[in-house]
């Protein structure tokens, strides 16, 4: 399981600019010059902090995905 990956992404015509993402999970997000955001590297590590993230977007514009499944992690499945 060591090598379980997450591709995240940020619907970047969602993004209001709130930089809740970056400020809770800095080495995954960053703000463009528009103060929109976009995920650092195209698959990270699983970690709270990007969990926590994406849960705190007011206009869920991020989205987590199991890397090579494609399994929602965020938002789940209903």
């Amino acid at each position: 399981m060591d090598d379980l990956r997450w591709h995240v992404t940020v619907d970047r015509t969602r993004c209001v600019g709130s930089g809740q993402c970056a400020g809770i999970a800095p080495g995954a997000f960053r703000l463009d010059e528009r103060r929109r955001s976009h995920p650092v590297g195209e698959s990270t590590a699983p970690s709270e902090a990007v969990l926590g993230a994406a849960e705190c977007c007011p206009v869920e514009a991020v989205t987590i995905r199991v890397l090579g499944t494609g399994e929602a992690v965020f938002p789940p499945e209903e």
